[in-house]
């Protein structure tokens, strides 16, 4: 019988918002993959430390490139689909003899995560299950102690990849927001906070839940660099006894 494949989502970054259940399968798997940058053991992997045996297989999954070329660039849509393609060889390759993989994902699997690019490819020929996880947004919210809706409020969760005109666009209509996928979108994203009003609401949270995190009003924020692990939350103001 062929293997199945499990996404297992690992939560913001302590590595004790694992489920239950993520913990017991990471413990199970033969294999475990996991999405990283080439030559680094990447956040998933990090994240998972405890609870991945020494017994298991590791597959690492190395991106051919990350922020060099715009992601919508021919050139980076052509490298990551030729890279899709090769990581579900690997996963193919193994769940046929038998061998249940889990990939570990940052979050949750199915919130913009790489897992979705590697299950829509494999869904319909091998059994899966997703393992849900912590959103790195929820992880966020705790760390900053904001309520981000009440009421009726309505949350619209924005990448920062977004062009200026749509982040202004929705911020404007925004009750509560969420940006993620800051990097090199930061000064883009605090100008549209800023150019609607929002800016002293707003507040950054990098590397949520991680013993490094850190919580600032996004006014107070120096400088317009951002990693990876970082976002703005713009908590809503609504409905309330």
């Amino acid at each position: 019988m062929a293997g199945r494949l499990y996404g297992i989502g690992l939560g913001p970054g302590d590595p004790e918002l694992l489920t239950v259940k993520a913990a017991r399968l990471l413990g199970a798997c033969p294999v475990v993959a996991y999405f990283c940058k080439s030559g680094r053991r990447g956040n998933a992997r990090v994240i998972a430390d405890r609870w991945i045996p020494e017994s298991c297989e590791e597959l690492p999954l190395g991106y051919p490139l990350t922020t060099e070329i715009p992601f919508d660039h021919p050139d980076y849509v052509k490298a990551l689909s030729a890279f899709y393609e090769e990581a579900r060889e690997k996963l193919r390759e193994r769940l046929l003899r038998g061998q249940d993989v889990a990939l570990i994902a940052e979050g949750d699997p199915l919130f913009y995560g790489s897992f979705m690019h590697l299950f829509i490819r494999l869904k319909d020929e091998f059994d899966t299950e997703i393992v849900p996880g912590v959103t790195g947004m929820a992880g966020c919210a705790a760390a900053a102690g904001a309520p981000l809706t009440w009421g009726d409020d309505i949350l619209r969760v924005l990448p920062g990849t977004l062009p200026y005109e749509a982040l202004a666009d929705h911020l404007k209509q925004a009750d509560a927001a969420v940006v993620m996928k800051l990097g090199q979108n930061f000064a883009k994203v605090r100008r549209a906070f800023a150019a609607t009003g929002k800016l002293e609401r707003a507040i950054y949270v990098e590397r949520g839940a991680m013993p490094e995190q850190k919580v600032i009003p996004l006014a107070d924020k120096q400088g317009d660099d951002a990693p990876y692990f970082s976002m703005i939350l713009l908590p809503g103001q609504g409905r309330r006894p």
